[in-house]
């Protein structure tokens, strides 16, 4: 397991994409639409890891519901992983809760499943594996 990207709810992706542009000394790799969970996601590579911002498209995204009750900042870290199914049934054993019981397509072309905040100390934790 590694620390795949931390998650960055966002109100403005161009601004924010200036801001860390400017921060991290080069621009984004991908800018991505992930209609089903209505958000624009950005991506920069940080060393072995990744940062990516999200921006809301419609009231109803959790990114908006996010930044409406808390503000702009980190929304989620995510963890890669090797096999997801395996890492998910881990996980249950062990008594976590997941908010969704089957991994979902998400951005940069990985399968994503997110553990509910309640059991990882108020923290939306994602996992991720590429998609074969």
């Amino acid at each position: 397991m590694k620390i795949e990207h931390l998650g960055i709810a966002v109100k403005s992706l161009g601004m924010s994409e200036d801001l860390f542009s400017k921060l991290l000394g080069k621009e984004n790799y991908k800018q991505e639409s992930v209609e089903r969970e209505g958000v624009v996601t950005s991506f920069y590579e940080v060393g072995e890891s990744k940062i990516e911002l999200l921006e809301a498209t419609n009231p109803e995204s959790p990114i908006s519901k996010f930044i409406e009750k808390k503000g702009e900042g980190i929304h989620h870290i995510a963890f890669g992983v090797e096999n997801i199914y395996a890492e998910i049934e881990r996980l249950k054993k062990s008594g976590f809760v997941f908010i969704s019981d089957e991994p979902k397509d998400g951005a940069d072309n990985k399968l994503v499943v997110f553990l509910h905040p309640k059991s990882t100390n108020g923290v939306l934790v994602e996992l991720c594996q590429e998609k074969p």
